[in-house]
């Protein structure tokens, strides 16, 4: 078996080539998990412009936990990228499955540190965080979209009723809490 590129080692023209090409891998699953790694990449940048900043002291904890998180998926998310592309070569219906449902999930963990980092995070950068949470819910929606072919080659019924109804419930909560983002930062944005 051919040994599997490992496209966090590579460059973003690398990826992209490949992404455009002609070739099976890498796909729509593994676009997903790069775009929630830059949206939780965002949400980190935010964070480190903000920590230690006077005006921002008192939220210095919550901060530094949201921080912690952000990277946490940030990690996950671009291991992510290539564990799609294996989970496809592999031809395993199951975790061709679980990698994009597992995308979707941490997307949705993702978004829901961009809200406290409207009112306590660097107001310099308050556009950064509206940007994280479109990513995070486009990372969503693909990862989504995936999930949805996988189950219907999977033809299990039980399985495919369980995790479109956990989709459904995060897909309602991602869609208010960008929404709600996009709102208060462009009230901010636009004073």
């Amino acid at each position: 078996m051919k040994t599997q590129k490992m496209y966090r080692d590579h460059s973003l023209k690398q990826y992209s080539d490949d992404l455009g090409a002609k070739l099976s891998a890498p796909g729509g699953g593994s676009a997903s998990a790069l775009t929630a790694c830059l949206g939780a990449s965002l949400i980190s940048m935010v964070v480190n412009f903000t920590l230690g900043k006077k005006k921002y002291l008192k939220y210095e904890e919550e901060l530094k936990t949201i921080l912690e998180k952000s990277e946490k998926l940030r990690k996950e998310f671009l291991h992510l990228v290539d564990l799609d592309i294996i989970a496809y070569q592999s031809k395993n219906l199951r975790d061709a499955l679980n990698v994009p449902f597992m995308i979707a999930r941490l997307s949705f963990e993702g978004i829901k540190l961009c809200p406290p980092l409207i009112h306590k995070g660097n107001l310099n950068l308050i556009s950064d965080v509206a940007s994280a949470a479109v990513l995070l819910e486009s990372a969503f929606a693909c990862a989504c979209f995936n999930v949805e072919i996988n189950l219907k080659l999977l033809q299990d019924e039980g399985l495919s009723k369980e995790v479109r109804k956990e989709l459904e419930i995060k897909e309602s909560a991602i869609k208010k809490i960008r929404l709600r983002t996009e709102e208060k930062v462009g009230k901010i944005i636009r004073r």
